[in-house]
């Protein structure tokens, strides 16, 4: 079993932005898809961004222009990158990888735009 672990939340002011990493146990092979979803307190979780193995990639409506997700296969991570953070972005962030043998879930990272 896949094992995530993300990291790069913090705290940033609004305007600012921020790089989100998930790092996966092992090498990724075959076919794919990675995803960071995120979950605000009082709100439902929501899928933010996608990439498939190979290398399509989709945006909730509401993130789409300021982040942009990608991967690197050699290192064996899926990133997002998180530009024009507002107060309504503030979440944890979650990495997800669904492949053929099932869904692995990261812990999450606290990402939280204030002033």
């Amino acid at each position: 079993q896949v094992q995530l672990v993300e990291s790069g939340g913090g705290l940033v002011q609004p305007g600012g932005s921020l790089r989100l990493f998930c790092a996966a146990s092992e090498s990724l092979f075959g076919t794919y898809v990675m995803g960071w979803y995120r979950h605000a307190p009082g709100k439902q979780r929501e899928l933010v961004a996608t990439i498939t193995s190979g290398d399509s990639s989709n945006y909730a409506d509401s993130v789409k222009g300021r982040f942009t997700i990608s991967k690197n296969n050699a290192k064996n991570a899926v990133y997002l990158q998180m530009n024009s953070l507002n107060p309504k972005d503030t979440a944890i962030y979650y990495c997800k990888m669904v492949y053929s043998i099932g869904v692995n879930w990261g812990k999450g990272t606290q990402v939280t735009v204030s002033s």
